[in-house]
């Protein structure tokens, strides 16, 4: 068959795509133990996930989610730190330990063909973590000079203090880093919190790769033999407190000559029906580079090389916040821009060209996230740890595709009225 080289094939866009999330085997070890895997991909490799409910959500001290995390692949009863890190070297695996506001996560990436070699490893060290004070006066040190390096820098402090002004200094998604709480660290807090939140009755599991039943018996032989028993998760419900002032300026260096600028305001998560939408009222506002507020900010005034808006979820809340920094002399001017800029979605409908821009932008981006079986895992974890099913992905798929001008300058109306946003300027 001859190809035809004149003839310029038709251009489709993301928009007229189906999206289909691939189906994730759910099955529970032989413990009950939950299990969520995905066969995907040609290469003979893995990611095993194991997902605590371990964030600082749950810390009953400040600091401590964040020093387990980092400390726990840092010695068991019967290894060192060195010789964990030397037996994960030999097989070629990456183990690592990442912590939020929800969870704590511990991530293996390996050649399957290793997987009975690591799993027991991996098992001793979320099941029989001891934190040597040796250890964790070494994590104290390092975390406080990284700290005190990290104060000297403006878009630091403005990232630490927009989120202790939407929720409080006290709410567990409000708190931030002080080094008087990370000397106060104690080895029996970390232990604590280890065995009261790594508790394995606790975990959900999420394998992907080029894995099947085999790699499932080899996770039900370690994880699935010994009996679980089931405890109560606390999860109190806090609410943020509402700080009466809304601009803050804070002086961090005299001789700065940058500022950086944060806006923002309390958003709900992905359980409400305003956050679909809104994840394209924001794209289009501020989520990427063609957005209003880099053209504007960024390519019409020079005042910043790049400025972005995001909606970030919890499971207990979420929040809309605009960053950005820029030269110390036009702070007050780039604020005014950004008000412009909600004030102009509230008063004006995007135009369709500039809509249908903004949903390519976002499905094109899903359509590489369903590319690999990774990023196909991370889509499915987001579904089950908010206890979502499969219906919600085609829900929101269907509203990127068919949410209107009309109804954007509807929710812009509802969530971008200025005297809403609180503001946080560091120098």
């Amino acid at each position: 068959m001859t190809v035809d080289r004149k003839t310029i094939p038709p251009i489709h866009d993301a928009i007229e795509f189906e999206y289909t999330l691939p189906a994730i085997h759910e099955q529970s070890l032989d413990n009950g133990l939950p299990l969520y895997w995905l066969n995907a991909g040609v290469q003979d490799v893995a990611e095993i996930d194991w997902v605590f409910p371990a964030g600082i959500w749950y810390e009953p001290f400040p600091a401590v989610a964040f020093a387990v995390a980092s400390l726990l692949k840092n010695g068991t009863s019967k290894r060192s730190a060195h010789q964990i890190n030397e037996a994960l070297e030999f097989y070629g695996a990456s183990l690592k330990v990442n912590t939020g506001n929800d969870f704590a996560t511990v991530t293996l990436h390996a050649l399957t063909k290793h997987l009975p070699d690591l799993l027991p490893i991996i098992y001793e060290i979320i099941s029989d973590a001891v934190f040597p004070e040796t250890e964790l006066d070494i994590y104290r040190q390092n975390a406080i000079q990284r700290l005190l390096v990290n104060l000297r820098q403006c878009e630091f402090v403005a990232n630490q203090r927009i989120d202790a002004v939407l929720f409080g200094e006290e709410h567990p998604y409000g708190r931030y880093s002080k080094k008087e709480k990370i000397e106060a660290l104690t080895r029996e807090q970390l232990l604590g919190f280890f065995s009261n939140n790594f508790d394995l009755s606790k975990v959900k599991i999420f394998m992907a790769g080029n894995v099947g039943e085999l790699e499932v018996k080899y996770l039900n032989d370690i994880f699935g033999k010994l009996p679980v028993q089931r405890s109560e998760l606390k999860n109190e419900l806090i609410t943020a407190s509402i700080p009466a002032q809304k601009k803050y300026n804070i002086l961090n260096d005299p001789d700065g000559v940058q500022g950086a600028i944060r806006i923002g305001r309390l958003f709900p998560n992905r359980h409400h029906p305003d956050y679909a939408p809104m994840v394209v009222l924001n794209t289009l506002f501020g989520g990427y580079f063609g957005s209003r507020l880099m053209s504007n900010i960024r390519e019409d005034k020079g005042y910043t090389y790049g400025i972005y808006s995001s909606v970030t979820p919890y499971n207990n809340g979420g929040s809309l916040i605009v960053q950005t920094e820029v030269g110390r002399d036009v702070v007050e001017a780039a604020v005014k821009e950004v008000y412009h800029e909600m004030e102009l979605l509230c008063n004006e409908k995007a135009s369709e060209d500039e809509l249908l821009l903004v949903k390519n932008y976002l499905l094109g981006g899903l359509l590489g996230d369903l590319d690999g079986p990774f990023s196909i895992l991370q889509r499915w974890r987001t579904i089950v740890l908010n206890g979502f099913s499969k219906d919600h992905f085609d829900t929101n798929v269907q509203t990127y595709k068919t949410v209107t001008a009309s109804e954007l300058q509807e929710l812009a109306n509802r969530y971008f009225k200025k005297d809403d946003f609180y503001e946080v300027v560091v120098i």
